[in-house]
């Protein structure tokens, strides 16, 4: 399954779509449901009370983190029981 916004590119006629893959289209206009925005709101959790004296100090403090992580972190932060549900209702 992937999870993909409304975007005019993800509803193209001339993509092929293989059998074993379900598009799940999220609502217009909502980030609410993105995982991506929930993974964001960690990696904010980590670094709002830090200050850095520059881009640079940033982006390795940033990448420090995201190598971090682990495929049960990023799980837990972009599973969605929404998802489940729909893949449920569609007998998936």
């Amino acid at each position: 399954m992937i999870q993909l916004d409304n975007g005019g590119l993800h509803h193209a006629l001339d993509i092929t779509i293989p059998d074993n893959i379900l598009l799940l289209f999220q609502p217009a206009y909502s980030p609410q449901v993105n995982p991506i925005e929930r993974f964001c709101q960690e990696l904010k959790k980590l670094l709002k009370w830090q200050i850095f004296d520059n881009l640079d100090e940033l982006r390795k403090n940033l990448s420090k983190y995201i190598n971090e992580l682990t495929p049960e972190l990023i799980s837990s932060v972009s599973r969605w029981t929404f998802i489940l549900d729909a893949l449920s209702v569609a007998n998936v």
